[in-house]
């Protein structure tokens, strides 16, 4: 599969969410530092809860503690979706938690391979790590909370496409399958198992208003 055939479409993307609320609006890059800081910038500009934004590949994706998370171009999911959850900032680790599940979950649906959570942000296969979140949030001048959710998963990549140094402790969901995994759904499946799972645990702040 060619790098052409297998750019996300953000249209193709939406179409998928069967009227979600995340997702309600895609901007698919083909470059950025980090996605955490588009959606910052939508954050900015007064844009709803569910808006996410995929980079082809980070130049500087960031990663817990500011380590650096190595984003190989048209091989991965590298995603950020803006969140206004019903939570406080104290709270904001539930977040953390619900998201790493999600992940995990996905995945395991979608390859048949049990991924497990390293607390508290980071998704292992077979004892690799595949996946990793990074939420940054604050208390916006109404109070309100807002936090942008960084999900990077390894997912068609080989042994070839990691830096030297995480050869041995990194793994794609391809290197795990023995095949290619079809990005966008992926992607879509992963948005409306969030989507779900804040509505089940009452944390979507779109929920609270009834429409």
């Amino acid at each position: 599969m060619s790098e052409l055939s297998d750019r996300l479409i953000a249209a193709e993307l939406r179409a998928g969410l069967e009227g979600a609320r995340i997702g309600n609006e895609i901007v698919v890059v083909e470059e950025a530092r980090s996605t955490n800081d588009l959606a910052w910038e939508a954050v900015a500009r007064g844009t709803p809860e569910g808006f996410v934004v995929f980079a082809e590949r980070q130049t500087a994706g960031r990663g817990q503690y500011g380590r650096r998370w190595e984003s190989a171009p048209y091989q991965g999911l590298w995603l950020s979706i803006l969140l206004r959850p019903a939570l406080t900032l104290r709270e904001s680790p539930q977040l953390t938690s619900l998201l790493a599940d999600v992940v995990a979950a996905t995945i395991t649906e979608q390859t048949g391979c049990a991924a497990t959570i390293k607390p508290p942000n980071d998704i292992y296969l077979a004892g690799r790590k595949v996946a990793g979140i990074h939420d940054e949030g604050r208390t916006e001048n109404g109070g309100g909370y807002v936090a942008v959710a960084g999900i990077g998963i390894n997912v068609n990549q080989s042994v070839e496409d990691f830096p030297e140094e995480l050869r041995a402790t990194a793994t794609s969901l391809a290197m795990a399958t023995g095949r290619k995994v079809d990005r966008s759904k992926l992607a879509i499946a992963l948005l409306l198992k969030l989507e779900k799972r804040m509505a089940e645990h009452r944390l979507s702040a779109c929920s609270d208003r009834g429409t």
